[in-house]
């Protein structure tokens, strides 16, 4: 409810397990605005891994976007290969920091960017394809 972004529908349960089990390892991308500024220290936390209380998180790939000193707000990008509830809201509780807005940029190869807000669309046989590609081959 208080995320945006990237939603996959779809009645074929075993798909959604492809996409959704951690142990398939497809990537989750989040655009995580923060209350406050961002250390490297921080970023180093999540980048290793966070306890978030049932567990410590797997490691992240987390870049930081932009901080704005001005406004007291930080812009990070994470992505995961998870998915554990509210997990990414858990991690930068984790760090001392409150998540402002968060919106999933991407699943897998698969962005939302040229949609707008409120829009779908369905994904091409070859998106699929590269969702469940990986899983595949291994």
């Amino acid at each position: 409810m208080y995320t945006s972004g990237a939603l996959l529908l779809s009645n074929d349960g075993d798909f959604i397990y492809q996409i959704t089990h951690p142990k398939h390892e497809i990537s989750k991308t989040y655009q995580v605005t923060l209350k406050g500024k961002i250390t490297n220290q921080e970023v180093e936390s999540l980048k290793n891994g966070v306890d978030i209380g049932e567990c410590i998180t797997k490691p992240a790939l987390v870049k930081i976007m932009k901080i704005e000193e001005e406004k007291n707000i930080s812009r990070i990008e994470i992505t995961i290969h998870e998915g554990k509830n509210r997990q990414v809201r858990r991690m930068c509780e984790a760090i001392d920091k409150k998540v402002l807005a968060l919106h999933r940029s991407k699943i897998g190869n698969i962005g939302v960017k040229d949609l707008k807000l409120g829009t779908w669309r369905y994904l091409d046989k070859q998106e699929v394809e590269d969702l469940i590609k990986p899983n595949t081959q291994k």
